[in-house]
């Protein structure tokens, strides 16, 4: 019923960002990823008002950022990671 309404104008782009039930603290990076582009593609698609293209922006930074420390944080994971020496196990440490 969402999307019809959103399709016929009746709920704008801001309202549509605004009724998002997850925060972005609590979205895995690839909700966060795919949100991003759905956000990219509108905006580069010309669709909806200036206001809903400033608040999909917001959104969007905050969604850039939230991604780019997903990926920091398995990056430095994958880089504690230690290869064995001879026949030792594998050993991984925390980054904290």
């Amino acid at each position: 019923m969402r999307g019809l309404l959103k399709k016929l104008g009746v709920i704008s782009f801001k309202e549509e960002i605004l009724s998002k039930e997850s925060k972005i603290v609590d979205l895995n990076f690839e909700a966060s990823l795919k949100e991003l582009e759905e956000i990219v593609e509108r905006l580069e698609n010309g669709q909806g008002s200036l206001e809903d293209a400033i608040s999909a922006y917001e959104r969007g930074s905050l969604l850039k950022k939230h991604c780019q420390a997903k990926l920091d944080e398995a990056r430095l994971k994958v880089e504690k990671i230690r290869l064995p020496q001879g026949d030792s196990a594998v050993e991984i440490t925390d980054f904290d």
